[in-house]
């Protein structure tokens, strides 16, 4: 994940340019000029001069040949300051958009954003049910509703990012690690897609792109090293190692609820079960039989996913009884499965996401941390995740802008 400046670089030299010439030398400055203005909002001639090192001369010039390029864009004047008002330039929202999905086996989430990372278009398409309709008819339909919304037809689209469980595999392209995902494992999957969609489209697990957007947006801003533990239908993990996601060979590296571990029987041939030790132990179908166990009642009904972040949340609002104990048990069986991925990976920072880490907030955090004192070899900072709104497609959505700000922002073509 290097920076952006460096990716405008690197590909300025692959186009047949050479480092250090007066083009790819202004290709940086406009990179760097523009990823301020994304970061810091509409900014004077002025102020861009002071955050760049260019000069005033060299910051009008940058400023004029982006303006020309459709890259940015006068957005109003400063006030309030004395002297005459300056000119504000922010960057040009039209000038690109990506797209994310969000899927799983009940609803594919969709999402537009303008270059600047603002959403301009969301659309949900429920899937159960929906298994003999092909998988390429069920995308195609979720964007479509995406762009509608945003006003936009699908080639204004420049890159879609697809957020699935599991993983295509590189070397056979099959989704594995997903079997309650129907319609998306036969080898010709993505050749379809690919015909069938006009612009370039990645394949990321969901846990995976939940840890981007932690890292991009939320807890896990400047850290080069975490886990994230996702906990929502299934239990997953996410390893970002030296600011890079660890994948493995297969593309599983993090489907930790495969995860043999004490206090849950053995699970074989756990691809056929779609489970595992981990996800018997502590996955949110558990939740529920630890309530009636301790005779919390009434159950709430519904998905066991909705039902268990309900039961987290009851009991993380109590101090004590039974709803404590189904805290403290839930915290238990969390740990020791975390404990094993902190010997592995002695992560500086564990964001936990999903639904029911976020029902079961801050008191949940602090068992899990109290547990992982004494079982982790090491103990790295227990975090909640802070993208708590559709963090997958938040994480699409980011994965999709970096790479169509890297080509549309590269202006030494």
């Amino acid at each position: 994940m290097g920076g952006p400046t460096e990716s405008s670089a690197r590909g300025a030299t692959g186009g047949g340019s050479t480092p250090g010439t007066p083009r790819v030398l202004r290709a940086m400055n406009d990179r760097a000029a523009l990823d301020l203005l994304l970061a810091h909002g509409p900014l004077s001639r002025t102020k861009i001069g002071k955050l760049t090192g260019l000069s005033k001369p060299t910051a009008s010039q940058l400023l004029a040949r982006l303006e020309a390029a459709g890259l940015v864009k006068a957005t109003g004047t400063t006030e309030g300051r004395p002297g005459p008002n300056a000119q504000l330039y922010g960057v040009n929202p039209t000038a690109a958009y990506a797209a994310g999905l969000d899927v799983n086996p009940d609803r594919i989430r969709a999402a537009v954003a303008d270059v600047t990372g603002k959403t301009v278009g969301e659309f949900r398409l429920p899937t159960p049910g929906r298994r003999a309709e092909p998988v390429v008819r069920q995308v195609t339909e979720a964007l479509d509703g995406a762009v509608k919304a945003a006003g936009l037809a699908r080639s204004d689209v420049h890159r879609l990012v697809i957020g699935t469980p599991g993983a295509f595999d590189p070397n056979t392209g099959r989704l594995r690690y997903a079997s309650h995902l129907p319609g998306w494992h036969f080898a010709t999957l993505l050749d379809e897609l690919a015909a069938a969609l006009p612009m370039p489209v990645e394949y990321e697990n969901d846990v995976n792109l939940a840890a981007i957007a932690e890292q991009r947006l939320g807890a896990a801003r400047e850290h080069e090293d975490f886990v994230l533990l996702w906990n929502q239908e299934g239990l997953g993990a996410a390893l970002v190692i030296g600011g890079r996601l660890h994948r493995g060979w297969t593309g599983g590296a993090g489907e930790i609820g495969f995860l043999p571990v004490p206090g849950a029987p053995l699970v074989r041939q756990v691809t056929k079960a779609n489970s595992g030790g981990y996800q018997e132990l502590a996955g949110s179908q558990v939740i529920p039989k630890l309530a009636r166990d301790l005779g919390i009642s009434p159950i709430p009904h519904g998905p066991y996913a909705d039902v268990a972040a309900a039961l987290l949340a009851q009991a993380a609002a109590v101090d004590d009884g039974p709803h404590r104990q189904l805290l403290e048990t839930y915290a238990t069986g969390l740990a020791t499965g975390l404990a094993s991925l902190i010997a592995v990976f002695d992560p500086e920072l564990v964001v936990l996401s999903g639904s029911l880490h976020t029902a079961g907030g801050e008191p949940l955090r602090q068992l899990i941390q109290a547990e992982l004192d004494e079982l982790a070899v090491s103990r790295p900072r227990l975090v909640v995740g802070e993208v708590a709104e559709h963090p997958v497609l938040r994480g699409a959505l980011e994965s999709a802008l970096a790479a169509t700000r890297d080509e549309v922002f590269d202006t030494s073509r």
